[in-house]
């Protein structure tokens, strides 16, 4: 089965695209994706300089647009665009560098016509770099 690339979904662009392929897509329920990092991306330069390393807000921000393209292939959001509403019950459980390759899986839960919530995970093979739960809210595109 073959799925839209990120970009013919989500509205973000490089350098603020966290998620490479799509992996499984089950519209308006969940998603699973991939984000492979190199090394050249910009934020390891700075963070930080000699032990690059992801920072834990953007591997929130990869699961968060994971469930922005389960929220839009849904076709459900009606020409809307899911916003963080919130962030809860972040925790980050192993570094991330260069070379590493993040698995995205997030499971939708309650949906309204304004708003969502839903739950996530990055890993590294077999083992959870971050999870998270996610509130959004849907505005006008």
């Amino acid at each position: 089965m073959t799925f839209p690339r990120p970009e013919e979904v989500l509205p973000h662009r490089a350098p603020f695209l966290f998620v490479d392929e799509i992996l499984e897509l089950v519209p308006g329920e969940s998603a699973r994706g991939r984000w492979r990092l190199t090394g050249d991306e910009w934020f390891f330069a700075g963070h930080f300089p000699g032990r690059p390393t992801l920072p834990g807000v953007l591997m929130c921000e990869s699961i968060a647009q994971m469930g922005a393209i389960a929220v839009l292939a849904g076709g459900t959001a009606g020409g809307r665009l899911p916003l963080f509403g919130g962030l809860d019950a972040a925790r980050f459980r192993r570094q991330v560098v260069p070379g590493d390759e993040l698995i995205l899986e997030v499971t939708l839960g309650r949906m309204s016509s304004r708003a969502g919530k839903g739950s996530g995970r990055a890993l590294i093979g077999d083992a959870v770099a971050c999870e998270c739960d996610l509130m959004f809210v849907l505005v006008d595109a």
